[in-house]
């Protein structure tokens, strides 16, 4: 009997991607406090969102059919420091300025819960940036893309034009790895059988 799938995400992107992959899923809304634990570290932070988000989905739904709930977070970490979606514009500037001609880690956590548990799996993607003029971030912030995107920006959108080089998943900077999703939701459909 195929799981019935659900995406625990409201964002649009994780939507397309994991579309992407073929899936048919129902989405769900839970709710969260995103705020980092005191001297969480990102690698823990990440994994813990992710977790949550799958688990916090799975209670919403009533019964016991055979469902996976799937949960991503996504941040973005310069110089050990964590840096999440903007408050404001002087947020996002001073994250972009930071980013400007230097390399960064993009963290991304994917986790499946069912009936029966939760697996989980985190992936590291390391992306340079080039050099941004104050110009280029003046003009990125009042694009609208910066406002709601971890560390300022979105890869896939005009935010790519600012990647020097990218190793690693690009769907994760995106906010969901193509291939270890797969992987993942597989190895959890396989351990409800």
């Amino acid at each position: 009997m195929m799981n019935s799938l659900y995406l625990a995400s409201t964002s649009p992107r994780r939507q397309q991607l994991l579309a992407q992959l073929g899936y048919q899923f129902d989405l769900l809304s839970p709710q969260l406090d995103e705020t980092p634990l005191p001297g969480e570290a990102a690698a823990d932070l990440v994994l813990r969102l992710a977790q949550g988000k799958a688990q916090a989905g799975l209670a919403l739904l009533a019964g016991d059919a055979p469902v996976q709930v799937l949960g991503s977070d996504t941040i973005v970490v310069l110089d050990g420091q964590i840096l999440g979606k903007p408050r404001d514009e002087a947020d996002a500037k001073a994250m972009l300025r930071g980013l400007s001609g230097r390399r960064h880690q993009v963290m991304t956590a994917i986790a499946v819960a069912t009936r029966s548990g939760c697996q989980r799996q985190l992936i590291h993607t390391e992306v340079e940036f080039c050099p941004l003029t104050e110009a280029d971030i003046d003009a990125y912030w009042h694009s609208g893309e910066p406002a709601d995107k971890a560390g300022s920006y979105g890869i896939q959108g005009l935010g790519g034009n600012f990647v020097v080089a990218i190793n690693g998943s690009y769907s994760a900077v995106v906010g969901l790895p193509l291939v270890e999703t797969k992987q993942l939701l597989n190895a959890s459909a396989a351990t409800e059988q």
